[in-house]
């Protein structure tokens, strides 16, 4: 597919360059290496990443054997970036195919990595399709999700403006190299191999992934009758590429006491009722070390499901897991028949039913790939493409060549360089109702500094956190609290009165002094 091209690769690359240096200043400098006639270059070419290729005479000799490499690196200061020129896809029924980048795209993917490269007008994708929840102006309506839902404002309004927020469709492309984190909302529908090879390969070069994912799904009956919904576990086929990684979702929702309060109108009583689905996260629970996080005191979640580490998976490899916020002691699990309405829901008897749960990780270092010893995934076959790989571009025949007899390295990393996972187990946080449109609130400002740091951008993330306005008192107990009342009612008066008898002990004291020199 297009390798008819591939002699005029480095000529067509150059005058790429060539057109893009008139708006980037001359400041673009092509160079053109052949690993084949420099050995020193080999080694060069495989830290880089880039593929090599091993192939026998084929052709009944017309192809002779050899060896090669092709990629395109680029580079400025310390960073790095490698564009694969050279596509590899097993299709089903047709086997290995090999597939030249197009051209005509590829001005713009060099426009893109450049700005990757010195961090302006960075691109961030945004998984598109798979039911996950709509973006306005980014993401289009996605009728995979099982309900309809308002898309999303704010979030990807405080996002833009600090990124260029891209949708991959993960179906019809792959991802692309210029984003450094793809984000991935609330998919509903199943990832086939394919497209998990696609986001295990993301992870493997060195990316971030922020997930957002639910444990559960809410199924509405036909006739959208709200009494009928029914709260079933969802399986993406994400859940095995994690548990890879060393962290699992639990099957379960967090309740916790320490929640919202739902203010009861006066014809059902008023009052207060305990939301206890929607936990309130206090200073406490949350943990300040990373410096993103410096100074969020407290944040509310909703909906959301426990997580746990994998304890014999981390211990395998070198991955260091950040908790970065849990419950409060006060929580407990909902497990089985999971049923959220309020007024059902009543905290266990058991005290040992209660304990702090892990709701938010960042998990960071050299992930091992979960497509290792596995023969690697086919796309699926697309019969209009196949229709048209049988000609080649200029409507000619192409010639019969066993092109699976090629062996190529660099196609599947096993071992990835270092990479951010953020996962939490509720796509709820990034609606509306939880994020403002201001970006000024814990939640929003959580989000916001998540994604900084994810891209790299740590000290962006530090300078918002500087405006943080959120700064609660911390909780104290209800002894502490009646000590301090009653100090305040009955101690204060207590000390005026004893201020008030010292001076005038002090006032009467100097005036018996003054009396006795006088009379001397």
């Amino acid at each position: 597919m297009r390798l008819n091209q591939l002699p005029q690769l480095p000529e067509k690359l150059e005058s790429i360059v060539q057109k893009l240096n008139d708006k980037h200043y001359g400041k673009l400098a092509f160079q053109y290496l052949d690993p084949s006639k420099d050995e020193g270059l080999r080694e060069e070419a495989k830290s880089y990443n880039v593929m090599n290729l091993k192939w026998p005479a084929l052709e009944g000799g017309k192809i002779q054997a050899g060896e090669g490499n092709i990629g395109l690196v680029m580079a400025y200061g310390e960073n790095r970036i490698t564009i694969p020129l050279l596509r590899v896809l097993r299709v089903p029924f047709i086997g290995t195919q090999y597939e030249l980048v197009d051209m005509n795209s590829l001005e713009e993917t060099i426009t893109e990595n450049v700005e990757s490269l010195i961090h302006i007008n960075e691109d961030i994708g945004y998984l598109a399709d798979h039911g996950t929840l709509v973006l306005t102006g980014i993401s289009p309506p996605n009728p995979g999700k099982q309900q309809e839902e308002e898309p999303l404002k704010n979030f990807p309004a405080l996002v833009s403006e600090g990124y260029t927020v891209k949708p991959v469709k993960l179906k019809e492309e792959s991802i692309p190299d210029s984003f450094n984190c793809l984000i991935i909302g609330g998919p509903e529908e199943p990832f086939n191999d394919y497209e998990l090879f696609q986001i295990d390969q993301f992870l493997m070069r060195g990316k971030s992934l922020a997930l957002f994912l639910d444990r559960f799904q809410e199924v509405t009956p036909s006739g959208q009758n709200p009494q009928g919904v029914r709260i079933v576990l969802l399986e993406t086929g994400l859940e095995k590429l994690l548990d890879h990684y060393g962290i699992r979702m639990k099957a379960a929702y967090v309740m916790d006491e320490s929640c919202f309060k739902q203010r009861m109108p006066a014809q059902l009583g008023g009052g207060e009722r305990s939301i206890y689905f929607a936990p309130l996260i206090k200073s406490e629970q949350i943990n300040n070390a990373p410096d993103f996080m410096k100074t969020i005191k407290g944040l509310v979640v909703y909906k959301i499901s426990p997580l746990e580490l994998a304890g014999k998976r981390m211990a395998e490899t070198s991955v260091e897991a950040t908790r970065l916020f849990s419950s409060s002691e006060k929580s407990w699990e909902m497990t089985g028949r999971i049923n959220l309405n309020p007024m059902l829901i009543r905290p266990p008897e058991s005290a040992d039913a209660y304990k702090a749960q892990p709701l938010a990780y960042i998990l960071e270092g050299e992930f091992s790939s979960y497509f290792q010893g596995k023969e690697i995934a086919e796309k699926p076959a697309d019969r209009e493409n196949r229709g048209a790989e049988e000609k080649s571009e200029e409507g000619e025949e192409k010639a019969d060549v066993d092109l699976s007899e090629i062996k190529g390295e660099g196609e599947f990393l096993s071992k990835g360089k270092r990479g951010r996972i953020f996962l939490i187990a509720s796509s709820e946080v990034l609606k509306d109702n939880m994020m403002d449109a201001q970006g000024r609130s814990p939640n929003a400002t959580f989000i916001l500094n998540l994604i900084d740091y994810l891209n790299g951008r740590e000290d962006v993330a530090v300078m918002r956190s500087k405006v943080q306005r959120f700064n609660p008192l911390l909780d104290t107990g209800s002894g502490i609290r009646t000590f301090i009342k009653s100090f305040n009612i009955a101690g204060l008066p207590v000390l005026v009165v004893f201020f008030g008898l010292g001076v005038w002990f002090r006032r009467h004291s100097r005036k018996r002094r003054i009396q006795m020199m006088f009379e001397k």
